[in-house]
Formats: C-alpha cells, sequence, structure tokens
C-alpha cells in the first residue's frame, strides 16, 4: 500500500492483467491500454473486494458481497475507483482502505478471479482469517464465471 494524490492506493499491474481489469494493445511504443475498468470497492475487515462494475453482474456481484460480509461478519463502505496508470504499470485508489485496516506500508495478499482482486490483510484483530476469505470468494467468483 503507498500514498498516492488521492490517498491510499495499490499498483496492481499483473493482477489487473490477469483479472482482465485492463486490455492492452501491442505498440511501438510498448502496450497501450484499450480498457481500464471501472470498479466498486467494498470494504470489509481487513479484506477490499474490488468488482469490474461493467464484466460482473450486480447479481453475482451481490453474491460476493453477501458471502464476504456473511463470513466477516463487516460491512463498511463501498466506492468506485477506476485502474489509473501509474508509470508504465497500474495502480488502483482504494478510498475506503482504511475502513478494511490498510495502512501504508502494508503488503496484503492479493487473490485473482475474472473480473475480481480480493485485497485480504491477516493482520487485524478479527475471528476469520481474511486470506481464507479471499480464497473462499476467489472460489466462488470463479463457479459464476463458468
Amino acid at each position: 500500500m503507498k500514498h498516492s494524490a488521492d490517498g491510499l492506493a495499490l499498483q496492481i499491474t499483473k493482477a489487473a492483467r490477469a483479472a482482465d481489469l485492463v486490455e492492452e494493445r501491442d505498440t511501438p511504443d510498448g502496450k497501450t491500454p484499450t480498457y481500464r475498468a471501472e470498479t466498486r470497492v467494498h470494504a470489509f475487515a481487513g479484506l477490499l473486494l474490488v468488482v469490474d462494475t461493467e464484466r460482473v453482474p450486480d447479481d453475482e456481484e451481490a453474491e460476493l458481497v453477501a458471502a464476504t460480509a456473511r463470513d466477516t461478519q463487516t460491512a463498511y463502505q463501498s466506492m468506485t475507483a477506476k485502474v489509473q496508470i501509474a508509470g508504465n504499470g497500474y495502480q488502483l485508489q482504494l478510498p475506503p482502505a482504511a475502513d478494511a485496516g490498510l495502512r501504508k506500508g502494508d503488503r496484503p495478499a492479493l487473490r485473482i478471479a475474472p473480473g475480481v482482486l480480493v485485497i485480504a490483510n491477516d493482520d487485524i484483530d478479527g475471528r476469520v482469517r481474511p486470506t481464507r476469505v479471499a480464497e473462499d470468494l476467489v472460489t466462488i467468483r470463479r463457479d459464476q464465471a463458468d
């Protein structure tokens, strides 16, 4: 986690490509983005659920949010954030990161599924390990996408 102009952000270049949050075409100068996702970032204790609002249907997003709230027994704010170009890669502003207990310098685990990133930090007090919840969410999302 790092500070950027708009608060906390996370460099997500490889993860964004793997989750199809960006599409690129090759050009003589390198890669040029042709799609950068508009996302909704949902905050829970120790976990951020990032969902591509254009490629993940609302009912499937609702299922992921409900599962996360049930497993963590928390639900904080949700905000929109667009994948941004940062240097030679991509970053995502994470406005509700503080609600999830994330701070500058944290190195959260990042889990990837189609149209979804799950950012989990086990360094919080709670009854449930956020990284376990993240793995469950990835399984649910992969089942949805099949």
